[in-house]
């Protein structure tokens, strides 16, 4: 437990391993942050962005995220938080401006990106979410042969940012 500008935060890690023939092959360590109290990000009549942000990186994909996208994956990864597919528990409840997009699926959105433009496999991905990202709201996937990427939204808001090593 730790105190922030914010209120209490819990501070968790996870570490799972995974192996096949009684081999390790994948170690995978989350650290999750739970805070208590309220945020600037828990204001359902806050102003969202309507275009993307400008971008030189040499690799870039558009995204937004819609209800239908994201109640699937709230199936596919059995993630049962009502903030990613009812939006009045996400609004009336939460006081979100609209249904969360999984930080998960902004993960996944940066590896397909890196793993796609480069044509080589990713060996380890180490991310960090920063903000929350709204359905409905366009951001710009982006990144480069350096394996730094990030999703951002207009002006130039950082919402979250991988680095990834490939073989």
């Amino acid at each position: 437990m730790k105190q922030g500008r914010s209120g209490e935060m819990a501070f968790v890690t996870v570490r799972s391993e995974f192996r096949q023939d009684g081999e390790v092959r994948l170690v995978e360590e989350q650290d999750h942050v739970y805070r208590s109290g309220e945020s600037t990000t828990k204001n359902p009549d806050a102003p969202r962005p309507t275009s993307l942000p400008a971008s030189d990186a040499p690799w870039q994909q558009e995204f937004v995220g819609d209800p239908v996208r994201l109640f699937r994956f709230s199936a596919l990864t059995a993630n049962a938080h009502r903030i990613h597919y009812d939006a009045p528990y996400a609004r009336e409840v939460e006081a979100y401006p609209g249904l969360v997009v999984h930080g998960p699926l902004l993960v996944m959105l940066m590896t397909e990106l890196a793993r796609h433009r480069s044509g080589r496999q990713i060996t380890s991905v180490a991310y960090r979410l920063r903000r929350p990202v709204f359905a409905g709201d366009p951001v710009l996937v982006c990144g480069g042969p350096d394996g730094a990427l990030t999703v951002r939204t207009a002006p130039d808001q950082l919402m979250a940012e991988a680095r990834v090593s490939f073989r």
